[in-house]
């Protein structure tokens, strides 16, 4: 069940990073357009989350299923934000940084 929350959590909150990093989606949750710096960090940190969600799927099940289960996550972190970015942008950004903050205290299991 913790392999599951984490990949989901760090899905959910790079897709939500990468979605942030576009002016479209950042101005509808600061009323701005993001700066270049801000776009580029929004689009590293999301990169980095995605790439860490493979890692408890790997850790739970075998390297090649643990990759489909990691592509699946990636499918259903993206239709998470899809869902309620249109409807409570702010409440995304909020349960993005929640998601990614237990997420990654979660990965600390893995390293024992």
């Amino acid at each position: 069940m913790n392999v599951i929350l984490c990949a989901l959590g760090l899905s959910y909150a790079g897709m939500a990073s990468l979605s942030l990093a576009m002016d479209r989606h950042h101005g509808q949750v600061w009323g701005r357009d993001a700066a270049v710096n801000v776009r580029r960090a929004l689009q590293m940190a999301g990169a980095v989350l995605l790439a860490l969600a493979i890692w408890p799927c790997v850790a739970g099940w075998s390297a090649t299923v643990g990759f489909v289960a990691w592509l699946g996550f990636i499918s259903a972190g993206a239709l998470l934000v899809a869902l309620l970015l249109p409807y409570a942008p702010r409440l995304l950004l909020r349960s993005s940084l929640l998601a990614a903050v237990a997420a990654l205290a979660g990965l600390l299991t893995f390293l024992q």
